[in-house]
């Protein structure tokens, strides 16, 4: 709940900044509040001091995630199906190696060295944005901002939450969201329910983990060449409901099959960020978008991991739980429907009329 709840406050607080801020700084922010955060967990003295650094951490991961695809619309506008896919890939990498080392690492050097070596990869991380800030430096007065900073003002103003794409993508968002973190959260205590080794439960959630990296370089690229993606998003709801059948009705034995086939659903992480800039057309129409939908979506998907929980009673195979897991993936295709038509936000969302002030005709 505290990773979903803590991009959900980011998402919220981007919107305004995304007005205010160039997309590079907002970025170097990001970056920033997350090794902050690394590092706090590895020294702080107390749990206390560790959940609040955590919650550095995860804002900083938060605005990072929304920052990403204007800045992708901004630098590869071409190639934004390509580059998108390079960059949910890495998260995915970086997300498998942690796991995968932390415990090795924890043996080795301790939890503090385990947890907080990471905070060295996001210090190095701004240096080749700062270089680049430093040649592209706009010209002018000192202290004087650019006009514009390439960010159409037309644009400044556009309101997901006054169009149905955006209040469909913040339905993705929490759809895909619930399921994932959930999954992340109970899967290895719903296995180990089930009659499985507690070992081997680990196991198939580091399984479960690793499997949205086949689609991490594809579902970007092929939704950018769909005009209308609403199967691709189908197509992993139905692994999520496969899956679910499977670890809850089948036999036991047959238990890593259904883990298998639910972890190739978390591709509607690719597709979620994919869509963004799809249904787009400028960096500011992004940056919203990529905002409202994920603070709205988190928002909704926080209660996911805290209910899947609390409906669980002993004796009941955790079919309540997973049926609520059904209903949000229900939700994910109502947001997937509403995207799927061919249409941009910047030509569906009313402009306040001061937004347009001191503009030309």
């Amino acid at each position: 709940m505290l990773p979903t709840a803590s991009f959900a406050v980011m998402g919220f607080l981007a919107l305004p900044l995304l007005r205010r801020m160039r997309l590079e700084h907002l970025l170097l922010v990001a970056l920033l509040l997350t090794t902050l955060g690394q590092l706090g967990r590895a020294v702080g003295p107390s749990v206390l001091t560790f959940l609040v650094f955590t919650c550095v951490a995860m804002l900083g991961i938060g605005l990072g995630n929304v920052v990403a695809p204007p800045l992708l619309m901004k630098y590869f506008p071409d190639r934004i199906g390509m580059v998108g896919a390079l960059h949910v890939t890495l998260l995915g990498v970086s997300t498998a190696v942690a796991a995968q080392l932390a415990i090795p690492l924890g043996t080795l050097y301790g939890w503090r060295f385990s947890i907080g070596i990471w905070a060295a990869l996001s210090a190095v991380a701004p240096i080749p944005w700062l270089s680049l800030l430093r040649v592209n430096r706009p010209a002018g007065r000192p202290g004087t901002p650019p006009a514009n900073d390439g960010l159409p003002s037309r644009a400044n103003a556009v309101t997901p939450w006054k169009s149905s794409i955006g209040w469909g993508m913040a339905l993705i968002f929490a759809g895909f969201s619930s399921n994932t973190f959930a999954a992340l959260t109970w899967l290895p205590a719903v296995l180990v329910d089930r009659g499985m080794r507690q070992e081997t439960a680990g196991s198939m959630l580091a399984v479960y983990s690793i499997l949205a990296l086949p689609f991490a370089l594809i579902v970007p690229v092929v939704v950018q060449r769909t005009s209308r993606p609403l199967p691709v998003a189908v197509l992993f709801v139905a692994a999520f409901a496969i899956g679910y059948g499977g670890i809850i009705f089948a036999p036991p034995a047959t238990a890593a099959v259904w883990v298998v086939i639910a972890g190739l659903g978390q591709g509607a992480y690719s597709f979620a960020f994919a869509m963004i800039n799809k249904r787009t057309r400028t960096q500011s129409g992004s940056g919203s978008l990529s905002a409202f939908a994920q603070g709205t979506g988190y928002a909704l998907a926080s209660a996911g991991p805290f209910m899947f929980a609390l409906l669980h009673r002993p004796g009941d195979g955790w079919l309540p739980s997973f049926a609520m897991l059904g209903a949000w993936l229900l939700v994910l295709v109502t947001g997937a429907i509403m995207v799927n038509k061919a249409r941009m936000l910047e030509d569906h969302t009313p402009v306040p009329r001061q937004a347009l002030k001191g503009q030309g005709p």
